[in-house]
């Protein structure tokens, strides 16, 4: 259902050097690199995850209540996600742990501010 998902950015240079490592591990690749836009996507046919600085000028800023969540393979991916995305200058916003059974979760801030999760459903594997 979702096609892809964009979060505006201030300095699209340094976002894009954080999401090149951070969605690496998820096996996203650039597939569209612009000055003003840049998508990853694990595949064809797979969502993409996309940064841009905004078309209408004026500076990115992050909506309250907004959240991105990236899908791990598993718990451990969670955990190891969640400490690569404050290695890289994130900022913490919630520990990896389950929030409800089988809905285990971290979340981060990324360098702009927006705030974004990795989760995984299920039971422990």
């Amino acid at each position: 259902m979702i096609g892809y998902v964009t979060l505006g950015t201030r300095d699209i240079v340094r976002a894009a050097a954080f999401y090149d490592r951070l969605l690496r591990d998820l096996g996203a690749k650039r597939f569209i690199d612009s000055p003003r836009f840049i998508a990853w996507s694990a595949g064809r046919g797979k969502p993409w995850f996309a940064i841009a600085l905004p078309y209408d000028g004026e500076p990115a800023h992050r909506g309250n209540g907004l959240m991105t969540a990236l899908a791990a393979e598993d718990r451990g991916a969670v955990d190891r996600l969640h400490a690569l995305a404050l290695e890289l200058g994130g900022t913490d916003e919630g520990g990896p742990g389950e929030r409800v059974p089988g809905f285990y979760a971290a979340y981060f801030r990324d360098l702009d501010g927006n705030k974004l999760n990795f989760f995984h459903m299920g039971p422990r594997a």
